[in-house]
């Protein structure tokens, strides 16, 4: 019998590294609130998921939410507190679906990259000339035919692969060649869309075969919530439906999953709710952030 979705989802969002060049303090990381809002705003809860915890520590919380996200900022993806932590959460999350076990990943920007080093073992991305545009999604016929994109209705789905909606805020990415050239990431991943920098194709939007695992290399949590006045910030209609639907689906894989908390006195400890999100100012990329010691 199937079972029943958990209509209390409750995600989790990775921390990162507080870096002193961009963060307005001494505290040891962050995690942007625009992730926090682009959840709830799709009908989910959010628990910070803090850096520097122990495998036991991290069981725990992986054993008591519905999913992960891996947000974008910068940080080393072979040797950070992020790259380790995003490495114990992917890696039970593929243990738990092979036991039938469902525990969705997204990654966005950094976490996009993330995860292709996760598999890959190794960190295959290029410079490319993307780091404050927006650009339309080119589809491949994997794409089209995939579990994230099938969820977007019609006209959602052509604003996305026809207006310029799609931020871009990085300065690295998967150029087709590496991903072509690589063989575990052929095998672990459908390429959903490609973009151009006008010298170089590179991939921007995966899932993998087998499990709930999702990757996107622009950015649909940014149109709502981030306001510096930026090439590719993009607020339009289309670009804000784009954003709830992908969030929205994201959320309706984390039904899927009926990890809980043992108590809802544990529960309500964890949850974002405990902690007040900073305003960094409107010159800042992230206008507020959480953060942490």
């Amino acid at each position: 019998m199937k079972q029943p979705l958990n209509s209390r989802p409750i995600i989790g969002v990775l921390a990162q590294e507080s870096r002193k060049d961009n963060q307005p303090t001494d505290r040891f990381s962050y995690l942007p609130a625009c992730y926090v809002k682009y959840l709830e705003a799709a009908g989910a809860r959010v628990v910070p998921v803090r850096l520097n915890l122990s495998e036991e520590e991290y069981t725990k919380i992986f054993n008591s939410i519905n999913g992960l996200v891996l947000p974008g900022g910068a940080s080393n993806l072979l040797a950070s507190h992020y790259s380790r932590a995003s490495s114990f959460f992917f890696n039970s999350a593929l243990r738990a679906k092979d036991a039938s076990d469902y525990f969705p990943i997204l990654g966005s920007c950094l976490g996009f990259q993330q995860l292709t080093v996760l598999i890959a073992k190794e960190n295959l991305l290029t410079l490319t000339d993307t780091t404050a545009v927006a650009l339309p999604l080119k589809l491949t016929p994997m794409g089209h035919s995939s579990r994230l994109f099938q969820s977007f209705p019609k006209d959602v789905l052509r604003s996305l692969t026809e207006e310029n909606i799609c931020p871009h805020f990085h300065k690295w990415s998967l150029t087709t060649e590496s991903f072509n050239r690589n063989p575990r990431l052929q095998e672990f991943y459908k390429v959903l869309s490609t973009n151009h920098d006008g010298k170089q194709e590179f991939i921007s939007t995966i899932e993998a075969y087998r499990y709930p695992i999702y990757g996107l290399q622009w950015h649909p949590e940014k149109s709502p919530f981030e306001w510096i006045d930026k090439p590719g910030m993009i607020h339009s209609t289309a670009a804000i439906r784009v954003s709830f639907y992908s969030g929205s689906f994201f959320v309706s894989e984390a039904r899927k999953s009926n990890h809980r908390f043992p108590s809802q006195e544990e529960e309500e400890r964890a949850l974002i709710y405990n902690f007040s999100p900073v305003f960094n100012g409107m010159k800042s990329i992230f206008i507020q952030n959480y953060y942490f010691d």
